[in-house]
């Protein structure tokens, strides 16, 4: 079978800051109210299964526990992908696969992350890699803490981007992501908290001389800062998955439809460039091109993935995270595929556009990429 999937509707919660006003609710307690809103909006007699994606959680079935604390039913299937940054995008890929098989009509898929929460790890006695750990190894050839960092680095020197290309990628982020919410373009798609109502993270003040004045965090001659390197924050986003009946007697009307999703995978060592790979295997897929894209929405993990999009698509850069990026809101790992689709949801819808992607490069070189289409 090759049922059309289509996106019922899209929910995150607000993205606090690690150690912020969410830092006391675990991944499940983040997760329950957003099941809750998302069941009830869409007056459905039932969901056939929850899809969550997590990456430095506590362990376990998360999605499971998430949907017991919620109010949709101990019979509702649910388990857990962990594709690192890329988990609630490949979550919702399992989630369209099903749909598209027939093995189910209705499902929730996203994720979820508290940094605030993250638990510290230790490995096993006989493990050759002894101690206490929070980042895991992603590479064969490099087991580091800053793994991350450096492969960012890596990104820069191969693109050749300079410092204040960096913060004046992070700077456009933050007045874009703080005019959106002046506008209130996100309003509808985001679920107030008791605990916070509204995205913590976004710094109005924020100015170019004091991004000029943070300390490089690799050392001397490296270019990745504070400033220009996303911060890990606390959040959940997820999106209700529909087959064509079930979008017909649904109480919401379908917003879009996907087109694609792909999966890719390219140098571990350099897993920022991952995100322009794998949206290109998705634009071949759907037999589209990037300037076909009304919007596009890439995880901005670090400002060298805004450069490196700039590069290459350099007439398109008004169509680049047009509401800002995690650069300005954090980047909750476990929920950020789910955080950028809904993003890009929104803007296609302020602006009346047609197609859309959204696309996340996960630690170890993975990737994931979606393109849909806005229904009117």
């Amino acid at each position: 079978m090759n049922n059309e999937v289509y996106i019922l509707d899209a929910l995150r919660s607000p993205i606090g800051a690690r150690g912020g006003c969410l830092a006391t609710l675990g991944p499940e307690r983040l997760t329950a109210p957003l099941l809750d809103a998302l069941h009830e909006r869409l007056g459905t007699p039932g969901i056939d299964a929850v899809i969550g994606g997590n990456a430095v959680g506590p362990g376990g079935n998360i999605t499971r526990l998430s949907l017991l604390y919620s109010r949709l039913g101990e019979q509702v299937p649910a388990w857990t992908i962990d594709m690192q940054c890329a988990s609630a995008l490949a979550a919702i890929a399992d989630g369209a696969a099903r749909i598209s098989a027939g093995l189910a009509r209705t499902v929730l898929a996203g994720g979820a992350e508290s940094a605030s929460l993250q638990p510290l790890r230790t490995y096993a006695a006989a493990d050759s890699r002894q101690g206490s750990y929070t980042v895991a190894q992603f590479s064969p050839t490099e087991n580091d803490p800053q793994a991350m960092l450096r492969g960012a680095q890596r990104a820069v020197e191969h693109c050749g981007a300079t410092r204040e290309e960096l913060d004046a990628a992070a700077l456009a982020s933050h007045r874009r992501a703080v005019q959106a919410a002046g506008d209130g373009v996100l309003q509808d798609y985001i679920l107030p908290f008791p605990e916070l109502a509204q995205d913590e993270g976004l710094r109005p003040r924020l100015s170019a001389k004091l991004l000029a004045r943070m300390p490089a965090l690799l050392g001397e001659g490296s270019q990745i800062t504070a400033g220009n390197a996303c911060l890990i924050h606390d959040g959940t986003a997820y999106v209700a998955l529909a087959d064509g009946e079930t979008a017909r007697r649904s109480d919401r009307k379908p917003i879009a439809r996907i087109v694609t999703l792909a999966a890719g995978a390219a140098a571990p060592l350099l897993s920022p460039l991952g995100v322009r790979h794998v949206s290109e295997i998705a634009l071949r897929q759907a037999g589209l091109q990037m300037t076909d894209m009304a919007a596009v929405e890439w995880n901005e993990a670090f400002a060298v993935i805004d450069v490196l999009f700039a590069r290459h698509y350099p007439t398109l850069v008004d169509r680049y995270n047009a509401l800002g990026g995690a650069l300005a809101y954090g980047h909750p790992y476990g929920a950020s595929g789910a955080i950028i689709l809904t993003h890009l949801l929104a803007r296609l819808q302020q602006i009346e556009g047609r197609y859309g992607l959204a696309a996340i490069a996960g630690a170890g070189g993975t990737g994931m990429a979606i393109i849909v289409e806005r229904l009117p």
